[in-house]
């Protein structure tokens, strides 16, 4: 069974500006998920949903893998996360890339 994992970071953000970027602890706050999914040995892969180059460019170093940026429509306060995670896994499936289960993290 291939598992992958889901991390969906938006560059926007009003409560707290750029607050995936945020470092705590010495790393960006999206590192920290990125780490966590990476270290566990079930899930193959880990992907980043995100609208922002600078969100993405940080997720890559640190081992994600970000196909493509997000949508601006999909990237608005009010879009819903099961409509980013639509936009994924279509993106996902037209480039062949198939798995079994996807589990959904967040970066905060």
């Amino acid at each position: 069974m291939k598992i992958i994992a889901s991390i969906c970071a938006r560059g926007g953000s009003k409560g707290v500006p750029r607050k995936n970027l945020r470092m705590l602890c010495g790393k960006p706050l999206i590192v920290h998920t990125i780490e966590q999914a990476r270290a566990c040995k079930s899930i193959s892969n880990v992907y980043v949903s995100t609208d922002d180059a600078e969100i993405a460019e940080v997720a890559r170093r640190a081992g994600a893998d970000v196909p493509f940026l997000r949508p601006p429509e999909l990237a608005a306060d009010d879009t819903g996360k099961l409509e980013v995670i639509r936009h994924l896994v279509a993106g996902l499936n037209a480039q062949g890339i198939i798995y079994d289960l996807l589990v959904d993290l967040d970066p905060t």
